[in-house]
């Protein structure tokens, strides 16, 4: 399957630590999380999801930390049957593993890396070319292939020093 990265964007595909920050009242990006969601809603924009977000967020809401505590997994339950219904959710089939593999030969990664190469796999696949992300990071290597949006806008420059 070839890489094909000119259709028109269909979306806004919505990475796991989105959905994280915007479900934990107490974490710092909460605020700007439900705002992009609430901001995207309003706009009319479809909003997506694969079912490896799904997962992630599972994963990352059961590890009990600073910020979750811990959850009952009933409510984390709750909250993934409400994004399968409130997201358009993006299945992994054959189509996706064969995107991830002509991806792979294009783009070097390794080890977790895998994890965000399908995630862009799953993307392209769907016709979706931005994903909003607090991780901007993890995502720079393939800006040949979708648009990075960040949760919060990197910080401006500071001015030269006058003289």
């Amino acid at each position: 399957m070839s890489i094909n990265s000119k259709s028109p964007p269909k979306g806004r595909y919505v990475h796991t630590n989105i959905l994280v920050y915007a479900n934990l009242a107490l974490s710092p990006w909460h605020a700007q999380a439900v705002q992009r969601l609430t901001a995207l809603d309003a706009e009319g924009t479809p909003l997506w999801v694969s079912r490896q977000v799904l997962r992630e967020y599972l994963a990352a809401m059961t590890r009990p930390g600073e910020l979750t505590g811990t959850i009952p997994l009933p409510a984390l339950l709750n909250d993934v049957r409400y994004f399968a219904q409130r997201f358009r959710v993006a299945d992994e089939g054959a189509s996706v593993t064969a995107q991830l593999l002509a991806l792979l030969t294009e783009i070097p990664v390794a080890g977790r890396q895998v994890h965000d190469a399908n995630i862009v796999a799953t993307m392209l696949v769907y016709g979706v070319r931005r994903v909003l992300t607090h991780n901007t990071d993890d995502f720079v290597r393939f800006a040949a292939f979708i648009e990075v949006l960040p949760l919060v806008s990197p910080p401006a420059p500071a001015p030269p020093p006058s003289a």
